[in-house]
């Protein structure tokens, strides 16, 4: 009788399985982890944090990394906050830092400037109605792993847990994070169908 319930509090079954690590500030997952993941993708890396701005930042080359990796027919996504839309102001008052909302989504879009015209890389911004629902939710998918960000309160991103998801069944929580980010990739627009900011 105590062999099952030692088992169950010590070894991770069904969907606990696909928690690979959790950490409780976005800034304690290595960079090392990141660049891993973007490393061993093949198939799907798709980025969708509301600004997405710190991994130009903390991976070196990441333009040239993206560039290869589509080249190898890798698809790569970025998903961002639309620097106009309400939400994006909202949580500037919010937030109340000198690196604003608008700036951080701004220092993407200098990046993936660099990357227009590459096959396989595409961006667009969240519906505006999808706003809240993208501020709250950071989600980082490289194939079968998932780094997720719920963001709390008034903290911003880095400040904010991370969980490290792998897939290992169907309908689990990496299904379900990897769910929410393709609903609002399906009404995003393109970036290029919106003015950034001035």
């Amino acid at each position: 009788m105590l062999l099952p319930s030692l088992l169950q509090s010590n070894v991770k079954t069904g969907h606990d399985r696909e928690v690979f690590a959790v950490y409780p500030y976005r800034s304690a997952c290595p960079r090392s982890v990141w660049a891993q993941l973007i490393a061993e993708a093949r198939s799907d890396i798709f980025l969708a944090g509301y600004t997405n701005y710190f991994v130009w930042l903390e991976q070196p080359a990441l333009v040239q990394t993206l560039r290869r990796k589509a080249g190898s027919g890798c698809r790569v996504r970025f998903l961002l906050g639309d620097p106009a839309s309400d939400t994006t102001r909202q949580r500037e008052q919010i937030e109340d830092v000198t690196l604003t909302v608008s700036t951080r989504i701004g220092v993407t879009l200098e990046n993936l400037a660099e990357l227009s015209g590459t096959a396989g890389v595409e961006a667009r911004f969240s519906d505006p109605e999808d706003g809240p629902n993208h501020v709250g939710l950071s989600v980082f998918r490289f194939d079968e792993h998932a780094l997720v960000t719920p963001h709390l309160a008034r903290t911003v991103g880095h400040d904010s847990p991370l969980m490290h998801l792998r897939r290992s069944a169907e309908g689990g929580m990496f299904d379900r994070f990897a769910g929410h980010i393709e609903e609002l990739w399906s009404r995003g627009r393109d970036i290029h169908s919106t003015p950034a900011p001035a």
